[in-house]
């Protein structure tokens, strides 16, 4: 009897277009999504947080979900910012990379929201914004060979 050999190339998948969200004021969650919620007549809701884990600390960004009944897609709101960190181990360089917040996108602080389609298109314009809340979205790629895009996709 013969034996086949599969394998799994994991270079092949694609890469991501998620958009970015910037709020023109601060807002806890619960208010921006009652008004996008308000807006699009959906129903955005809290689901489980992402967890990033670091060397000495575990970070929590906070996850948002609804569901489109028209094109029958989800979208998802992802925190840049984390809200919550919880110590794995204690601290014992004296220069430790990592801080009290961490930011899923580094390089782009100002970002309050990541937005991702569960279909992987990047039209977010099927959602409503708030008016005077949010500024445009901006589409942002991000490759499958980046630390973001395997923690999306595990997360999925």
């Amino acid at each position: 009897m013969k034996t086949q050999k599969l394998f799994l190339d994991s270079e092949q998948e694609d890469d991501l277009t998620i958009g970015l969200v910037r709020l023109t004021k601060h807002l806890a969650d619960y208010e921006l999504f009652y008004h996008i919620n308000v807006a699009n007549n959906s129903s955005f809701s809290r689901i489980n947080d992402l967890v990033k884990s670091a060397v000495y600390n575990d970070y929590y960004h906070s996850r948002f979900e609804a569901h489109h009944e028209a094109t029958q897609r989800s979208f998802q709101f992802i925190a840049n910012p984390s809200y919550k960190r919880i110590n794995k181990k204690e601290v014992i360089e004296l220069f430790s990379e990592e801080e009290h917040v961490n930011f899923l996108l580094p390089n782009h602080k100002e970002v309050d929201y990541l937005i991702k389609s569960s279909d992987d298109s990047a039209n977010f314009s099927l959602i409503l914004q708030p008016e005077n809340l949010l500024f445009p979205i901006q589409k942002f790629l991000l490759s499958s060979n980046e630390e973001l895009f395997q923690l999306i996709q595990y997360y999925e």
